[in-house]
């Protein structure tokens, strides 16, 4: 820091205590609680504005959940870690805070950095790896971007939401050990390394105590161990005491209007509840929080003078090429050969539909998406492309979309409209203010989602409704249905709000011919809800066709093509916030469409559009294997490069890939009794693999590209590795040089020999290089001092562990290239 720097510092310490110093008690704890879904009161005595939150982590929402402002989509996390880049991360960072200030967005809710602990987690496409090493250097590349942009981070979820079944009651067991050294270690790497003025508590209870209470891991862990000085803000309706979680040492109770804190708090201060000192901390680090993002009058930002713009199409388009993960490429089918005359079958409904993010309040609406047959398309010279259906993922209406144009029309009582908004699909999903101008949550009594559909296809197409509440649908002025949705038996409240799919009604239709949709949702009384929210959708599906017919269709343009590329995905009920998965399967009918073209077409291609581990049961029998993870908005642009070679596949796995589910060390999410119990202690990911002798499809690490690489000479010191590396291929590429370590005898303390469990080997670096054909680049990679630590439950500290221990150069885990022994005082 320099000393510039430290002066700015002091000022705005300055006025943070100034503005303190001009508060009474009541202003306090009207500060400390949401004033609405996404923002904290402004309080102009002091020069306060309001400070802006909103979701991430894969682009910036806004305040609205409207295609009305569109955001661009980048790739999802897993996939931004699958680059093994922090600095790649930090661009991805610096366009998204680019995002947040053209939408007056101050803070943004991410990154998320739980672990990958068991590939059933619903939501691991938002989370980086399996393995906390990685994870905190993706996260602090990530957090250090976004801040250079002038931006605030709220690095969640602290701790141990892992899993999302009864995420918010689940007491998540984990003993001393594994917390630190697994599960606290990336929010502690990122503290040390990115300084994020904001940490997000968790829903779920760590060893019986409620995250937002949680007073020894975040006041005397987080804050005192670490030194973290920013403002912890609850995740969303997860706080629940005014007096413990005031003392546990969270800041910020969101979202509002009514909370645990505001009145509440201030007369727990008056009835001798709480300490004045511990209200004052917490709005120190609110002000604190505001003077860097520069919101505080008399502060000045961190940030003052914006980054260069970022081109945030040709960004997203080359996250998305750098994170897709080759793991399979027999006799060199790709790069494909795009000469005159070849031709490739496009194969899959996941090629034409793409799922370009996960599910959850991580969605945005991108302005275009890119799908693979979009991407293709405009690659290949005319005539060389041709497209079957194959097999659909979904085998049940999900929200309108391709060749719908909708409405939202918001009306009172008399019928009058109050307001209108666009929607970029069948999904309404607003929550607090988030509403059409002039619409309000008490005049509203119906929203009526209308507007036109072009079939794409003849037949006979399914409408239906999503949510609860009571219905009418109509279509091609002809009413079809009315009747009320009840709630089910829907465990998580994000899944119960949006309600199974239900099929209402099929119409003939013709392919071309527009027809008018009307889907009319009469609006409930919310006047004694905490949160008022609405949340349904309009349903299609198209006409339902012999699935044997379709493969057949697929099978027949497979054998006409030079080569065939087949498209599997997951779907939004496979992989989404709010529910486990409960197996490793692709949907519906896709793994026989894969098997049935492999079996005419030698060249198959097969992408795997996941943002977790699936089973490919078929793996052995095709050309090849990408996987592209859920690839942002320019991902079918992506592809097309990759698989004509204008770019590489740059990615290697953030996470472990089993050959089938059997085979995964650690499935155990859902709970017992209330209880999540982390038996596996600290070997999930790859070191339960090798623990257990367990070979996976592909491992940790694993990844191939367009070119070849020698290993050529490894130097190891207690601080260090250098590795020299050279591309022997004919391509330029790019290499991830992963450096493992693995204990050679019996660990010593330095104060005599003992046992220590550990696992037989982890990362402890790596580096992403380049060069091109027959260069040579040598790379030095640092050796953390955590490295060689474990953490001792008795001393409650970190101790260093001496002895010999075998350094590898690795390409993947398991992998080893060259090693070295060093011998660790």
């Amino acid at each position: 820091m320099t000393d510039a720097d430290q002066i700015r510092d002091q000022i705005r310490d300055d006025a943070v205590e100034a503005a303190l110093g001009k508060l009474d008690l009541d202003t306090k704890a009207f500060l400390l609680a949401g004033q609405d879904m996404w923002s904290l009161p402004a309080i102009p005595a002091i020069g306060l504005q309001s400070l802006v939150m909103s979701d991430g982590p894969i682009g910036v929402r806004g305040v609205r959940w409207t295609a009305d402002d569109p955001s661009v989509a980048l790739p999802s996390p897993t996939s931004l870690a699958a680059a093994w880049d922090p600095e790649l991360a930090r661009r991805a960072g610096r366009l998204l805070a680019q995002e947040a200030r053209r939408k007056g967005v101050h803070v943004l809710l991410a990154p998320t950095v739980n672990l990958h602990r068991s590939p059933l987690g619903g939501r691991h496409f938002e989370c980086y790896s399996e393995d906390p090493y990685l994870t905190g250097a993706i996260g602090s590349g990530y957090v250090n971007g976004v801040q250079d942009g002038g931006v605030g981070t709220t690095v969640k979820h602290f701790v141990g939401n892992d899993a999302e079944t009864d995420r918010f009651t689940v007491d998540s067991v984990i003993a001393p050990r594994p917390l630190r050294e697994l599960y606290l270690a990336p929010f502690e790497a990122i503290v040390a390394n990115a300084h994020p003025w904001g940490i997000m508590t968790a829903y779920n209870q760590v060893n019986g105590t409620t995250m937002t209470e949680h007073r020894y891991l975040v006041n005397e862990v987080l804050r005192g161990e670490w030194g973290f000085d920013g403002c912890n803000v609850s995740d969303w309706m997860a706080a629940r005491s005014t007096t413990g979680d005031i003392l546990g040492g969270m800041d910020v109770a969101m979202p509002g209007p009514t909370t645990v804190y505001g009145p509440a708090l201030a007369e727990a201060v008056r009835a001798g509840e709480v300490p004045g000192s511990a209200v004052d901390d917490a709005v120190r680090n609110v002000l604190r929080l505001a003077a860097r993002v520069g919101a505080l009058e008399g502060a000045p930002a961190v940030v003052e003078t914006a980054p260069d713009p970022v081109d945030g199409q040709a960004l997203a388009r080359e996250l998305a090429a750098r994170g897709f993960v080759l793991v399979r490429n027999e006799e060199g089918v790709l790069p494909l050969d795009a000469s005159a005359g070849r031709t490739v079958a496009l194969l899959g409904a996941a090629a034409r539909d793409a799922r370009v993010l996960g599910g959850g309040s991580a969605t945005v609406f991108p302005e275009r998406v890119v799908s693979p047959l979009d991407g293709l398309t405009a690659a290949l010279p005319e005539g060389a492309l041709a497209y079957a259906v194959g097999a659909d993922p979904s085998e049940e209406p999900t929200p309108a979309d391709k060749g719908f144009e909708l409405l939202a029309v918001c009306r009172d009582a008399s019928g009058a409209v109050l307001g209108e908004g666009g929607l970029p699909t069948g999904q309404v999903q607003w929550i607090g203010d988030d509403l059409p101008a002039g619409a309000t949550y008490e005049a509203m009594a119906s929203i009526e989602v209308r507007g036109t559909f072009v079939p794409r296809e003849s037949g006979e197409h399914t409408f239906g409704t999503r949510g609860l509440g009571a219905f009418s649908l109509a279509v091609d002025g002809r009413h079809l249905w009315s009747g009320v949705q009840e709630m089910g038996d829907e465990a998580d409240p994000f899944e119960a709000f949006f309600g199974a799919p239900s099929e209402r009604a099929r119409v003939t239709l013709t392919e071309g011919e527009p027809v008018e949709v009307s889907l009319t949702y009469q609006v409930p009384d919310m006047t004694a809800m905490p949160l008022k929210a609405i949340m349904f959708s309009l349903l299609h599906l198209g006409p339902r066709r012999d699935p044997d017919e379709l493969i057949a269709e697929a099978v027949e343009a497979a054998r006409a093509a030079d080569t065939a590329v087949v498209v599997v995905a997951t779907t939004e009920r496979v992989e989404s916030e709010g529910f486990d998965r409960p197996d490793l399967g692709l949907p519906g009918r896709q793994d026989d469409l894969v098997r049935a073209v492999a079996a005419v077409n030698p060249n198959t291609v097969v992408v795997v559009n996941a943002g977790s581990p699936v089973e490919l049961p078929w793996r052995e029998d095709v050309a090849a294997v990408l996987l592209t993870w859920f690839p942002g908005q320019e991902g079918g642009a992506a592809l097309a490069d990759v698989l004509l070679g204008e770019a590489e596949p740059g990615g290697r796995l953030p996470t472990t890939w089993p050959a089938r589910f059997a085979d995964a060390p650690v499935t155990e999410v859902v709970p017992a009794e209330g209880r999540l119990e982390y038996g596996e202690g600290l070997f999930i990911g790859y070191r339960a693999y090798e623990k257990h002798g367990v070979v996976p499809a592909y491992p940790f690490g694993y990844g191939l590209g367009y070119t070849d690489w020698a290993y050529e000479s490894l130097e190891a010191t207690a601080d260090a590795v250098r590795v020299r590396v050279t591309n022997t291929g004919t391509r330029p590429g790019r290499e991830v040089v992963q450096v493992y370590l693995a204990p050679l005898d019996t660990a010593s303390d330095g104060a005599g020999s003992t046992t220590v469990e550990r696992p037989a080997s982890w990362l402890a670096g790596f580096a992403s290089v380049a060069a091109g054909p027959g260069e040579s680049v040598e790379t030095e990679i640092p050796l953390p001092a955590r490295a060689f630590e474990i953490w001792d439950e008795e001393a409650r500290g970190w101790r260093r562990i001496g002895g010999a221990y075998e350094v590898r150069a690795s390409r993947a885990h398991g992998d080893t290239r060259l090693t070295a022994t060093l011998d660790i005082a």
